[in-house]
């Protein structure tokens, strides 16, 4: 069903006549005698001025590009068309629609942000109102055509006729109601006389106008007119500012077997699941805020932005292969050329000053349950572990947070230092010749890993691992998680930079996932990472998160405890997907569930987008799961917010929440992390 904004009508203006005695004494007579003419019986000079005869102050009578849109637009809180509140929009005035005597006004909607105001300064009026327009039927304009008060919104992130992002929507008063023909008309002057509009026009009915377009399709689709619902507006998306800044770097169109410079503005046409440090990106797939790609954004400061058809934008096809500016915003993006000196400036400003080491307490030998640790534990057992244990004491409902263990960071120390492999890390990052050679580099690291899983753990560990294992039911299948002591921290996510591993029953000792996690820390894209940020390599620290691994789902998702991607106040952020395709890596082409959920019962729920895995209709998240995440999602923020000693109510505090719907329809949490803006620096 079709939600329609009720909006009053505009007010009309009333006219306010001076006294006739106090115009003669004032004004000379010939002044007075043009005070008394109609319209028609007045001079031309004393007749409303024709569009192109407006005070630029006032109005204008063409658009041609979009900064001239941008100069006469208002956006922000509006009084009486409160449908257009935060939306960028210019207000327009045609007279005499359906006419040869048609003209078109475009208002600067800066000065004049109601009809009224604008028709009282340069004389136009309706019955009774300023300019003399007594006598006429309503909507009627001066010349016998109607009159038709509109409005021109532009709407960055929608599609657009032509397919690509930014749209312009007309609308009329709610209780207009016009015909085909006259909507027909006012679409192609409006087009003519502001070609920015050109392929990018669509018209969004409002109250009556609506119900007419329902009552008469055929006749709006023969007429050519795009017409735009509400549900169509926020569902057929053609831009997204996911993660909104500006940078500089070589815009590239990547595949996905590339590998990027960190002084790349990538373009991939399908989504990428990994990604190393890249200076800004756009992606002509639909994206989700909570894929990998986009926390790497964030924590990078990358700005990071789906664009429908970008290799094919107008604006971006021809600076391939250039130096550019890059801005992403949520109305919009904008790209320019830039200079090589601009490049150098922008890079040398993002690094750390200062080496940063990060804590790891090696104290803790044993592995210990979740039950046994809390959220104090993470400089031994990593952020990752310590949330989830905490988890399992904010009265959650039973088995909702799985029980698992912690393996600390000193097994992973042990097993380094039994290795040797301190010493070859050293010696592989004493080298600033290295550093600098990205591909020898990458295939240095593909050795060190290889002798992290050849290695072998010290006799005392490998027992300690071993009866880990047996501690998990015969058959079950385990799933080693990493859990570093730089990842899933205020600030600084670290999401997609380490491995987690699922043990089979068949594969034989739990050591062998275990070195594969460990491995994971020196991969290209973790290593480049640290270098960047100026972190200790050596100090850094592995430990695992062991738990029973959730087999045959029916679907994982995440959730955030603010709305991150549209801004509302009140919801949850969900996605959600079908069985294994998960939302953090998905699939190629994979869309997930898209769904806002109040804070309250009584908020309900929004469905923003419909999973392109489910048919037709079909949802993923039923009515019992959403209650249950609601509750769950309410506990987790306000508790979290605590320990992390950070106002619950603080915009800039969320937490990001993945789960699980298991194969017995159960709802499973398996980690929780702030949100990359949330939580105070140095909290842990």
């Amino acid at each position: 069903m079709v939600s329609v904004r009720r909006q009053p009508n505009h007010p009309t203006v009333a006219a306010n006549p001076t006294p006739l005695a106090q115009f003669i004494w004032i004004l000379p007579a010939a002044a007075f005698l043009s005070s008394l003419c109609t319209p028609l019986a007045c001079p031309a000079q004393d007749r409303p001025p024709a569009p192109s005869e407006l005070n630029p102050e006032d109005g204008v009578a063409t658009i041609p590009d979009r900064e001239t849109f941008e100069k006469l637009s208002f956006q922000g809180k509006v009084r009486v068309d409160t449908y257009l509140n935060d939306l960028e929009h210019v207000k327009f005035q045609l007279e005499n629609a359906g006419t040869d005597k048609a003209q078109l006004y475009f208002i600067n909607t800066n000065r004049h942000q109601g009809h009224p105001g604008f028709m009282r300064v340069i004389g136009l009026g309706g019955p009774g109102g300023p300019g003399g327009g007594r006598g006429r039927p309503p909507g009627q304009g001066q010349g016998g055509g109607r009159q038709m008060r509109g409005a021109l919104t532009y709407r960055p992130q929608v599609r657009s006729p032509s397919g690509e992002p930014g749209l312009y929507t007309f609308d009329f008063q709610p209780n207009d109601a016009f015909s085909a023909e006259l909507l027909k008309f006012a679409q192609d002057i409006l087009v003519e006389k502001a070609p920015v509009l050109r392929g990018r026009l669509g018209y969004h009915p409002l109250d009556r106008s609506w119900q007419r377009i329902s009552r008469d399709k055929e006749a709006f689709a023969k007429a050519g007119i795009a017409v735009y619902l509400d549900e169509d507006l926020s569902m057929d998306l053609a831009y997204l500012g996911l993660n909104p800044g500006e940078t500089f770097g070589r815009l590239r169109v990547m595949s996905l077997d590339e590998l990027p410079s960190p002084r790349d503005v990538v373009l991939y046409k399908t989504l990428p699941n990994e990604l190393p440090r890249v200076a800004g990106i756009l992606t002509e797939a639909r994206q989700t805020p909570l894929s990998h790609v986009n926390l790497r954004a964030i924590q990078d400061k990358a700005p990071n932005a789906f664009i429908l058809k970008a290799s094919e934008n107008g604006e971006i096809k021809p600076l391939l292969g250039k130096y550019v500016h890059y801005r992403v915003a949520p109305d919009g993006f904008k790209i320019r050329e830039a200079s090589s000196s601009e490049v150098e400036a922008h890079f040398a400003a993002l690094r750390p000053a200062e080496k940063q080491v990060p804590k790891r307490n090696l104290d803790i030998t044993e592995i210990k349950r979740l039950d046994a640790l809390d959220f104090g534990d993470a400089p031994a057992f990593g952020v990752k572990t310590a949330n989830l244990a905490a988890m399992r004491r904010f009265g959650l409902p039973a088995a909702t947070v799985p029980d698992g263990f912690g393996v600390p960071f000193h097994f992973y120390d042990a097993f380094m230092k039994h290795n040797g492999l301190y010493k070859r890390i050293a010696a592989l990052f004493g080298s600033s010749d290295l550093l600098g050679d990205r591909g020898r580099l990458e295939g240095e690291l593909v050795v060190l890993r290889n002798q992290v899983l050849e290695g072998a753990f010290p006799e005392a560990l490998l027992t300690a691992i071993a009866d880990l294992q047996r501690s998990f039911p015969q058959g079950t299948y385990i799933r080693c998680r990493s859990s570093t002591n730089n990842e899933d921290l205020p600030g600084f996510s670290g999401a997609g930079l380490y491995e987690s591993v699922t043990h089979d029953p068949g594969e034989g000792h739990l050591a062998k996932s275990i070195k594969e996690v460990f491995a994971s820390l020196w991969s290209f894209r973790a290593v480049e990472e640290r270098e960047f940020y100026r972190i200790d390599h050596l100090a850094t620290a592995m430990a695992v998160l062991v738990l029973p691994s959730f087999k045959d789902e029916k679907a994982n998702g995440v959730a955030v405890t603010q709305d991150i991607l549209y801004g509302t106040h009140g919801n949850y952020y969900l996605n959600t997907q079908l069985g294994e395709d998960l939302v953090t890596n998905p699939e190629e082409q994979s869309i997930p569930e898209e769904v806002l959920l109040g804070w309250w019962a009584d908020d309900g729920h929004e469905v923003r987008q419909l999973s392109n895995r489910t048919k037709g209709e079909e949802r993923i998240l039923g009515a019992e799961h959403l209650s249950q995440l609601r509750k769950c999602l309410a506990k987790i923020h306000g508790k979290f917010a605590k320990l992390y000693g950070v106002d619950p109510d603080a915009p800039a505090f969320a937490m990001e929440i993945e789960y699980k719907i298991t194969k017995e329809d159960a709802l499973r949490i398996k980690q929780a992390r702030p949100w990359v803006f949330a939580g105070k620096k140095g909290a842990r």
